[in-house]
């Protein structure tokens, strides 16, 4: 399996766990030459969130985890990308919440297909 695909379940399972947790998605995906964020969504009380999914196919005993890939030019760029979409959507944001980023981290297991799902919120 290839990166991008790799990339592409683990946003579907991190969507599936945002909508079980009543959170309303947006968009997906939202790209400019300078940047994407994964995930737009609103959260239960109405707070816009920025989510950025990070995902890794785990063959037995791995000594990397998703986290390892959120570096920090990757979270510069995904508090960029937040603050344009900000700008340029305020009807979106609610003047009392504001918004936030989170941190998605998806493993999926080889072996048998399961996964695990950490959900790391207002990085």
């Amino acid at each position: 399996m290839k990166n991008k695909e790799i990339g592409q379940i683990g946003e579907k399972i991190a969507e599936n766990y945002l909508k079980n947790k009543k959170y309303q998605i947006l968009i997906k995906n939202y790209r400019k030459k300078f940047g994407e964020i994964d995930i737009v969504a609103k959260a239960h009380d109405l707070k816009l969130i920025f989510i950025e999914v990070k995902t890794l196919l785990t063959q037995g005993r791995n000594l990397f985890k998703p986290e390892d890939n959120f570096t920090t030019q990757k979270i510069r760029n995904v508090k960029r990308m937040a603050k344009f979409f900000a700008a340029k959507h305020p009807d979106l944001i609610d003047e009392e919440k504001g918004w936030q980023i989170d941190f998605i981290t998806v493993e999926i297991f080889e072996q048998d297909g399961s996964f695990s799902i950490r959900h790391y919120e207002n990085v």
